[in-house]
């Protein structure tokens, strides 16, 4: 039990920083658009590296150093790509209050987006496979840090999919969804950068 909730503990904390993930997770419950496919995404991705990293995989990412610049240029592209689309959705004004409540994109769509915000973001590699699976090392039972830190993904990703609802009220107005559509985009575009320049 003590390591299950060692690992839940570090897993929330590492996930809980606003990054492009969360931002389209957030966006994505806002809209109500498929938010269960979208937050279960998020949550088996998680789970997938955090087995890696806990199963000892992190080895894989020191002993090929190509690996970590390929996924670092490919993540920075797609995130200068992703700021623009939001960008540009800030300046059609009330497109996304239209579409509110409507699926936006298709289901197909929302999970690629969903896969290339996790899968290219080399971080999530640094937080889940690397540094998860190095504490884990440390505790007798791993199986159940690892488990905890998955733990802590699903509580997570479904609160803010499921309690993006609670501030709807919020994102009555055209103007708030613009507001957001910049957040997000310079959320993006910072990451981004942070890519580029690291």
């Amino acid at each position: 039990m003590h390591a299950a909730l060692a690992g839940f503990a570090l897993g929330f904390s590492l996930i809980l920083a606003i990054g492009a993930q969360n931002a389209f997770v957030l966006r994505q419950g806002l809209r109500g658009a498929h938010v269960l496919a979208v937050v279960l995404t998020c949550a088996l991705s998680d789970a997938l590296l955090i087995a890696g990293g806990v199963a000892g995989f992190g080895a894989l990412a020191e002993a090929v150093p190509l690996f970590e610049t390929v996924m670092r240029w490919g993540g920075a592209a797609f995130l200068v790509w992703y700021g623009a689309r939001n960008f540009a959705a800030a300046l059609r004004g009330g497109a996304a209050l239209k579409d509110r409540g409507d699926t936006g994109q298709s289901l197909k769509a929302a999970v690629l987006t969903c896969l290339a915000l996790t899968w290219l973001n080399p971080h999530v590699y640094l937080d889940t496979v690397v540094l998860i699976g190095s504490i884990s090392a440390q505790y007798d039972d791993r199986l159940a840090f690892g488990a905890g830190a998955m733990s802590a993904s699903f509580a997570f990703f479904f609160s803010l999919g499921y309690g993006a609802r609670a501030l709807r009220p919020l994102f009555t107005s055209a103007r708030a969804w613009q507001v957001l559509d910049v957040v997000v985009g310079l959320t993006m575009w910072a990451i981004a950068a942070k890519l580029i320049f690291a």
